[in-house]
């Protein structure tokens, strides 16, 4: 028997992603969309000593990728460029099968299930890639 791809995990952590919300102030934004599946993230980051302090997402995308914008949003505060690239590249690393553990970013061994499912891999990926582009374009 084939396990559930949707589990009560990822809906329960797609339902907690939190609405996007009005920044103090932004010092990068990004758009990205998934060609494989049209998700589209928006990021505003707030950013101090380079470290992300504030963090504002929109989310048009499957519940894999709601769930894993809603990770991002959890665990993102304080971090900088350096350790963002690093969670997508263990992210894109652990979807493909070149690494056996999930990213180090608390949560997304949770995403487990999609792992078999290339099509799901681009709406993951899509928030931490939003991320990544919203911290470049503030420096």
């Amino acid at each position: 028997m084939n396990a559930p791809l949707y589990t009560l995990d990822i809906l329960r952590l797609a339902a907690s992603l939190p609405e996007p919300k009005q920044l103090e102030r932004v010092d990068g934004s990004a758009s990205q969309r998934s060609p494989t599946c049209g998700s589209v993230v928006e990021t505003e980051v707030q950013l101090r000593d380079g470290q992300v302090e504030a963090l504002s997402q929109t989310v048009t995308a499957c519940a894999f990728g709601q769930a894993s914008a809603a990770l991002v949003a959890r665990g993102v505060t304080g971090r900088g460029a350096h350790e963002v690239q690093t969670a997508l590249d263990e992210l894109s690393g652990w979807l493909s099968g070149e690494r056996d553990r999930a990213p180090e970013w608390p949560g997304f061994d949770a995403l487990a299930p999609a792992r078999a499912r290339k099509s799901r891999h681009g709406a993951i990926l899509l928030p931490l890639r939003a991320l990544v582009a919203a911290i470049d374009s503030a420096r």
